[in-house]
């Protein structure tokens, strides 16, 4: 069992490698070769509606047909849309290739990985250690997502002094991210049967179930619905926004911006570890609930702040909070469902903060450039995340997990 933790680690390491690979080059390379603006906003938006349909239709069925089955499908889709991109130029190829294959434009996780792995990492590991673990799982991603957009960077500029088009030093990085699916494939070929659903554990074939889910239906629902919330609320501040206010309200150079944005970045990561002994004390739902309370707070302060160190400090200070919720969050919806459940849980919860997230920068947009009410976003996420925290406290904090239901007795 311990095996398969450190494979399944190691394959969140080098995928979210190549993810950090493969967002700084992605839409330089699309303009490098000729495609449009109004096409690039194509691609990505198809790339992530595809994604989103094929992974729930794989996370929801990996427990039934197999969760290597499945991991080893997302790593040869991955593969195949890198291979894709680094063959053609042609515009309607890459766009079947991205709504199809596993492609990440923003560096985040996409694919059935994230959903599989962590209902895999749940059937190997005690239930006591399950939230510390997605800690460290979590924070192995950000660092490997840094550490690809780091060695992006070097490479196109090493390989871009003795090319003569552009477009080749970005394909030399796409092949690389293209090599993580390889890679992914070997390590989920090794991965032991005990990740599967043990079969004493398994619904019997006349149960009904809808996206892969039998017992726990509603509960899902009634979380997926408040994490789209969540998620919504999250997109009126995305990184790209927070490095725009900043650089229009308080003039922050690229590089400050830069330095800001990754000290946030780390801040986050290390926040998650501090939520496994929280939620050891307190419980996964106060976890999450009054930790991220205090953090929508702060972010709704930034924008007040009269000058640009006090704005950063608040941003900071909100940060080295603002992730203790996910480890939590994640576990929880794990915990809470039958084991034959948890892939599709994952998924299903997954997809739902997907699609929430993927609306409001629509309306943030706006409010952010050229417009007077540039606090507008900060303010209004931060007020839907505490409706969120008021919702989910008292929606859940009667239903607990099964290890804390055994320490209390």
């Amino acid at each position: 069992m311990r095996r398969d933790v450190v494979l399944l680690f190691s394959a969140r390491a080098v995928r979210m490698f190549g993810y950090g690979l493969l967002a700084v080059v992605l839409v330089l390379y699309l303009d490098a070769i000729g495609v449009s603006a109004a096409d690039i906003g194509l691609l990505l938006t198809l790339t992530l509606l595809g994604d989103a349909a094929i992974s729930l239709w794989l996370t929801t069925h990996a427990d039934r047909i197999g969760r290597r089955r499945v991991l080893l499908a997302g790593a040869v889709l991955l593969l195949a849309a890198g291979l894709v991109f680094v063959a053609t130029p042609v515009f309607v190829v890459l766009l079947v290739a991205a709504t199809i294959g596993v492609i990440s434009p923003s560096g985040n996780e996409v694919g059935p990985f994230l959903a599989v792995e962590q209902a895999s990492l749940s059937t190997v590991t005690d239930p006591a250690r399950r939230t510390s673990l997605f800690a460290r799982y979590q924070l192995v991603g950000a660092v490997a997502t840094a550490a690809g957009a780091a060695v992006a960077g070097v490479v196109v500029q090493a390989v871009g002094a003795s090319v003569e088009a552009p477009s080749n030093a970005y394909r030399v990085v796409i092949v690389g991210y293209a090599l993580a699916g390889v890679v992914l494939g070997i390590l989920f070929a090794a991965v032991s049967p005990a990740i599967e659903v043990p079969p004493d554990e398994r619904r019997d074939a006349t149960v009904a179930s809808r996206l892969g889910l039998h017992r726990s239906q509603r509960v899902v629902l009634r979380l997926s619905a408040l994490f789209a919330l969540d998620a919504f609320a999250g997109g009126f501040v995305m990184l790209s926004f927070i490095a725009f206010f900043f650089h229009e309200r308080f003039g922050v150079d690229p590089v400050a911006l830069g330095a800001i944005l990754a000290a946030a970045n780390l801040l986050a990561a290390a926040s998650a570890l501090a939520a496994a002994p929280l939620a050891a004390r307190f419980g996964l739902v106060n976890t999450m609930v009054f930790t991220h309370l205090p953090s929508n707070v702060l972010l709704i302060l930034v924008p007040f702040m009269p000058s640009l160190p006090l704005a950063a400090g608040v941003l900071l200070a909100r940060f080295a909070i603002s992730q203790m919720d996910v480890p939590t969050r994640q576990s929880y919806t794990i915990a809470i469902v039958e084991p034959d459940e948890r892939s599709a849980a994952a998924g299903v919860t997954g997809i739902a903060r997907s699609l929430g997230v993927s609306v409001s920068p629509l309306i943030a947009a706006p409010l952010l450039v050229g417009s007077a009410l540039m606090a507008a976003p900060f303010v209004i996420s931060g007020s839907l995340k505490i409706v969120y925290d008021l919702l989910l406290y008292r929606s859940f904090q009667s239903l607990r997990p099964p290890e804390e239901r055994d320490r209390a007795a």
